[in-house]
């Protein structure tokens, strides 16, 4: 194929179907190619972000593009060089002095063709002639996989806007061969990720990256290992949220930013939040984002020290709310730290055989528990449906014989077929009845906090010791920590204060209570609390009166006014 070089193999032998999974790439729809056009003024914020201005010797510099699409950031690109050039004298014959400045790739066949076709367009347009612009259109644009394309050298600036596809969109054959190209093409990680850590390595010693595309990497888990390359080697040196914002042509559901990466030390990252996309207002955030000044009382812009600290997710949100998770990591222990336990409820990967109505479940009476499922506790408190789940575990661990339970093991033979077709059975066949999760009976008679893994804000309901939960919620439980207070200190802000700032919203602002962002919760040891506020936080939570609550937490946390103000939108 066209822009791969003519002895490129695949690095894993055999994996023929790679050639075959780009052609099809080549003719995908935009949908299935993550194809998402840019405004020209986002374009341009972009280019003066990252220092790409006319006003600077461009003819000298080279540009990359990785997937061009249909032109939107190489029109501005040009526009900017050739005015950059007719600013100097000694660029005479323009093919031939600036075939080395840009080079755009784009594997998509009919995108790649339309935009050539621009390309001469707009060089003529200029008075150049029709054969020297067709030459440079050719010694700038390349057809092939970005990720895959031999592209010689090394480039000042790198922008653009990379595709965002899943995993499951691409051929696998060529998902191996991505993976054993790129380090940074961990767990479920989005196509972009290489895109961002192949542009990485092509910069200069002073190069700049400049991309708009979703933020998830920043804080997930699929994002690690491209934030600890950023951290090791490169400087995020701003970051602009582009959520709910007109950045592109169409809508889009992702949580959008711009980042400027430079290769070298680390330092200060510059933030501004969700600006209007207007030329004017871009033009003075820009400049305002180049500043090499502290931003002024009231600036739209914001500084932020120790962005990239590893492979730890970045924290960009509110600068308010920041300062007071470091100032309650800095003064308090973690959540577990503090004596509590966080878990999962179980998965068994085939509920409809494990799980049913309690009392029609046709097992002997120790082969089952009560479960309690998110819609159980909806209201806010626990109102159970009276469902069940079968147990196949010992209180050792293993799973129990068969032959000393008639009832269960009649019961799984009738849902073998469903059983046994799940992964975990066809690995372990001699153990193709248990569930995914192991099951813990004394989990259930333990008083417990549940917390539903989605929700728009924290759902923590108390549930006294009768239930087992779900695989869809989260629990804790604490020997130390009286949970009814507990649960009044995690309703009160705190929960969905630590979850916002390490988790990654999901559509319609959702929030994702999993267990690793539960854990950075920060709370005082109860034997560490003064009785009369643990009195004062009990009878709170006893008369569940949300703002004696919050009142109560301001006290056990020692909030300053400042901090009362940055938590109380998470606690409304």
């Amino acid at each position: 194929m066209a822009g791969l070089s003519s002895t490129w193999q695949p690095s894993l032998p055999g994996l023929c179907p790679v050639t075959d999974a780009i052609a099809l790439l080549a003719v995908a729809d935009s949908k299935q190619r993550g194809a998402i056009y840019t405004r020209r003024e986002v374009v341009e914020f972009i280019l003066d972000l990252a220092g790409y201005t006319s006003d600077r010797p461009l003819y000298s510099y080279r540009l990359l593009e990785p997937s061009f699409g249909g032109g939107d950031f190489l029109q501005i690109v040009i526009e900017r060089l050739l005015e950059s050039c007719q600013q100097n004298d000694s660029c005479c014959d323009l093919s031939l002095a600036l075939t080395q400045c840009i080079r755009g790739v784009e594997l998509h066949q009919l995108s790649f063709e339309s935009t050539r076709c621009k390309v001469i367009i707009w060089l003529k347009e200029t008075g150049m002639m029709a054969d020297k612009a067709e030459d440079l259109a050719d010694a700038w644009l390349v057809h092939g996989d970005f990720l895959l394309t031999e592209l010689p050298g090394s480039f000042d600036f790198v922008v653009g806007n990379p595709p965002y596809v899943r995993q499951e969109m691409i051929p696998d054959a060529l998902i191996a061969e991505y993976r054993a190209r790129y380090n940074t093409m961990f767990d479920r990680a989005d196509i972009y990720i290489p895109f961002i850590e192949r542009s990485l390595t092509l910069l200069t010693d002073s190069g700049t990256l400049g991309f708009i595309c979703a933020d998830r990497w920043m804080k997930n888990r699929y994002g690690g290992p491209l934030r600890q390359m950023v951290s090791e080697g490169f400087h995020l040196k701003a970051y602009v949220d582009m959520t709910n914002t007109m950045a592109f042509h169409g809508n889009v559901i992702t949580y959008p930013a711009i980042t400027i990466i430079t290769k070298g030390k680390s330092g200060k990252t510059r933030i501004a939040y969700r600006p209007h996309i207007d030329k004017t207002v871009l033009d003075s955030l820009a400049r305002q984002l180049r500043d090499k000044l502290p931003p002024l009382p009231g600036s739209p812009v914001k500084d932020v020290a120790d962005v990239a600290v590893g492979s730890q997710p970045w924290i960009l949100e509110s600068l308010d709310q920041l300062m007071l998770v470091r100032r309650l990591e800095r003064d308090f222990p973690t959540l577990e730290e503090a004596g509590c336990k966080v878990g999962i409820g179980v998965a068994t990967g085939a509920d409809k055989a494990f799980i049913g109505l309690f009392n029609e479940l046709d097992v002997e009476d120790n082969r089952k528990l009560p479960l309690v499922m998110t819609r159980d506790i909806d209201s806010g408190k626990v109102k159970w449906r009276g469902l069940g789940i079968v147990n196949p575990f010992a209180d050792s661990g293993c799973l129990v014989d068969l032959n000393d339970y008639p009832r269960l093991r009649k019961f799984l033979e009738q849902r073998r077929v469903q059983i046994a077709k799940r992964h975990i059975a066809q690995k372990m066949p001699a153990n193709w009845y248990r569930t995914i999760d192991r099951i813990y009976p004394a989990l259930a008679n333990r008083p417990k906090l549940l917390i539903p893994d989605i929700k728009g804000k924290a759902h923590i309901v108390y549930e006294n010791g009768h239930l087992y939960p779900h695989h869809n919620l989260y629990f804790v439980v604490s020997d130390e920590w009286d949970l009814r207070a507990l649960g009044a200190v995690l309703r009160s802000g705190i929960a969905e204060l630590f979850v916002s700032i390490y988790g990654t919203k999901m559509r319609g602002g959702y929030l994702r209570f999993q267990a690793q962002y539960l854990r950075r919760i920060r709370l005082p040891r109860w034997q560490d609390i003064l009785t009369a506020h643990k009195a004062e936080l009990i009878e709170a939570a006893a008369c569940n009166d949300a703002d004696a609550c919050n009142e109560a937490v301001a006290k056990l946390y020692g909030f300053s006014q400042e901090e009362r103000i940055a938590i109380s939108d998470n606690s409304k």
